[in-house]
């Protein structure tokens, strides 16, 4: 096996070279000495220089680049294409929109489609409730090219607080609902809103998380406060755990604001049982934290009689009027569940007993940007608001959502079956969203090759993996991890037809590389 380290020294030497040849082609061309910079990697915001986003860092730079080496030398690598596991983007592995959605957005954006003369052929082509969809919509967002209330379209966030009220069971206001491009576009606001610059702000991140929260407070200058999942129960929250990390945190002068939690769980596809949410609200409660409650995967549930969503909100709600006053953030999106529609940066996030001036703060931070796009506002409506049994819709959107979910269910039991079957490795079955986290028992002589070269030992596999096998995945050290431990993140999204393929690779691959690294 060849050295996944010295291919990567291979790779940035060349573009190093290719840099140095073009830089110093446009220093002849122009027989002028360069002037220095204002903007160096240097002189700028050291914030952006220090933080890191795992999940499109080097493993998936290094992929693409043996994507477009593969276009032009086929016989390069033993594979013939790249499989991108390392990300939940499930319409890249050509997953079938939702046909309804696709519908009523296509009216949207040809509203030639609605004109009167045209409806008879437009009947023919689309059922009556996508084109009475489309033309709600329309009313009440007005030209899609203008921009909309900056919070979000008022009847869009009306939707969205019915379908929180059938979920949850509790009063939902629109008011308290913004429209965001994507969660992650919620989430950094509210960090924003969190962070005190003069001061040591921190906020409690599940480990292993989604590197989002990470890199989003490494950006602003505060402070991730990381609490460990138990890995030996399928990452269940330990409140003893908690109570540790912020004991720690203070103790350093850190001025600890606010809880992140991710249910169902990223990377490790945990759902939160009910009784584990109330020990989190009332530790906060009791700590004086706000709750920043992760939910983009609640459509995303495998086992929902054994192991069901239930929402920060709901289980909030039902705890009395002692805890009335527990601030707590709901972050939802279209880029996971059955939608997948990741490309249309849509999402939405829920404020509960947020004080009424710091909403009107949020409001304007919303209002310096803009607010969301209507593309994303349009999905988030039908998102949450689909055909209901009756609709002419009905029968095919119910056929289409049960069978992306099955589909899922089987890739990711077929996935932790392969994992489960290697040398040294142990894989739980997923409960939610849409990755395995599998542990891997590395070689001594791997893990001290790493160290000697500067990088995580996971790391060295999964670039090894990539190498070999054209199967991205991320290391389990790009989201935190206990120890001593060491996991790779991988998808469970490529087609199902891919699976045996997959499977046959990771396998072989495995079993090549522990007897490479052997002790």
């Amino acid at each position: 096996m060849i050295s996944s380290i010295a291919r990567v020294k291979n790779t940035r030497s060349l573009i190093k070279s290719r840099m140095s040849s073009t830089a110093a082609l446009v220093e002849k061309t122009r027989g002028t000495v360069k002037p220095e910079k204002v903007l160096t990697k240097e002189t700028m915001n050291p914030f952006v220089r220090s933080s890191e986003y795992a999940v499109l860092g080097a493993l998936p730079s290094r992929a693409e680049m043996i994507k477009k080496m593969l276009k032009t030398d086929p016989e390069k690598f033993k594979f013939e294409d790249v499989v991108f596991c390392n990300i939940g983007n499930p319409h890249i592995f050509n997953q079938k929109p939702i046909t309804f959605f696709r519908q009523v957005t296509s009216l949207c954006e040809n509203q030639d489609l609605l004109k009167k003369e045209n409806r008879e052929i437009v009947s023919q082509l689309y059922p009556e409730d996508a084109i009475e969809r489309a033309e709600t919509l329309l009313h009440h967002i007005g030209p899609l090219g203008a921009y909309a209330d900056s919070k979000g379209v008022y009847h869009i966030r009306e939707n969205i607080a019915r379908f929180i009220e059938r979920r949850d069971g509790y009063k939902s206001d629109p008011e308290t609902i913004f429209l965001t491009q994507g969660a992650g576009d919620g989430i950094q606001s509210v960090l924003e809103l969190l962070n005190q610059p003069a001061q040591k702000t921190g906020v409690m991140i599940p480990i292993p998380q989604y590197p989002i929260y990470t890199a989003a407070l490494q950006l602003m200058g505060a402070e991730p406060i990381p609490y460990y999942l138990d890995g030996t129960n399928q990452f269940a929250l330990d409140l003893r755990r908690l109570e540790q990390s912020i004991k720690e945190a203070r103790q350093k002068s850190m001025d600890v604001r606010a809880l992140a939690v991710i249910n169902p769980g990223n990377p490790s596809g945990q759902c939160l049982p009910i009784e584990n949410i109330r020990e989190v609200i009332q530790f906060c409660h009791q700590e004086r934290l706000v709750i920043l409650a992760d939910e983009v995967y609640q459509e995303n549930i495998f086992w929902p009689q054994q192991y069901p969503f239930h929402s920060f909100k709901k289980v909030l709600k039902s705890m009395g009027s002692r805890y009335d006053g527990q601030e707590l953030f709901s972050f939802h999106s279209i880029s996971k569940g059955t939608v997948g529609e990741c490309g249309r940066r849509g999402g939405y996030m829920e404020c509960t007993n947020v004080d009424a001036e710091v909403l009107q703060e949020l409001y304007k931070v919303f209002c310096i940007f803009s607010g969301a796009n209507i593309q994303g506002q349009i999905m988030v409506d039908l998102m949450t608001n689909p055909p209901s049994q009756g609709d002419p819709s009905w029968p095919q959107y119910k056929r289409e959502v049960d069978g992306i979910q099955s589909s899922y269910h089987r890739r990711a039991q077929r996935l932790a079956e392969c994992f489960n079957r290697l040398e040294g490795v142990s894989c739980d079955e997923a409960r939610g969203a849409m990755y395995l986290f599998p542990r891997i028992r590395l070689p001594q002589r791997a893990i001290t090759e790493a160290v000697l070269n500067g990088i995580s030992p996971d790391s060295l596999y999964a670039m090894d993996l990539l190498n070999e096998t054209g199967i991205c995945v991320v290391p389990g050290s790009g989201f935190g991890q206990e120890p001593g431990k060491f996991h790779i993140r991988c998808s469970f999204l490529p087609e199902e037809s891919l699976f045996d393929r997959l499977c046959k690779d990771i396998e072989a691959f495995h079993k090549k590389f522990m007897e490479h690294y052997k002790d």
